[in-house]
């Protein structure tokens, strides 16, 4: 069974960077899409990023264009979320999932899902 794993949330100041870290061991990049998606209090579980199998493309939602940047690193079997320039409205609880396809996929679709790493911007 596929297992995700996220981490680097933590408590920053508005302006700051974290980087979130999905480690997937025995998931193949080549054939799996992987996404990021988060939660906030109150709303409903939202698209942030996702990377195509094999690096094929990439999707950003408008309101992280330009501060997040998504990467893998296939030796490592992990996907990355870069976010600069965070905001207060990027407090939430970032979970990354894979699906088997080859294109960025709606949130229903994915199979597994990580626990969740929770981020926190302060202003």
């Amino acid at each position: 069974e596929v297992q995700l794993v996220e981490s680097g949330g933590g408590s920053v100041q508005a302006g700051e960077s974290l980087r979130l870290s999905c480690v997937a061991p025995g998931l193949s990049f080549d054939r799996y899409a992987v996404g990021w998606f988060r939660q906030a209090p109150g709303k409903e579980r939202e698209g942030v990023s996702c990377v195509g199998s094999g690096n094929s493309h990439t999707y950003y939602a408008d309101s992280v264009k330009g501060r997040f940047t998504i990467s893998t690193d296939n030796a490592k079997n992990t996907v990355f979320l870069q976010m600069n320039s965070l905001r207060p409205d990027d407090t939430a609880v970032y979970y990354c999932a894979a699906v088997k396809s080859v294109m960025c996929s709606p949130l229903p679709l994915y199979d597994y899902w990580g626990q969740g790493t929770q981020v926190t911007v302060s202003s």
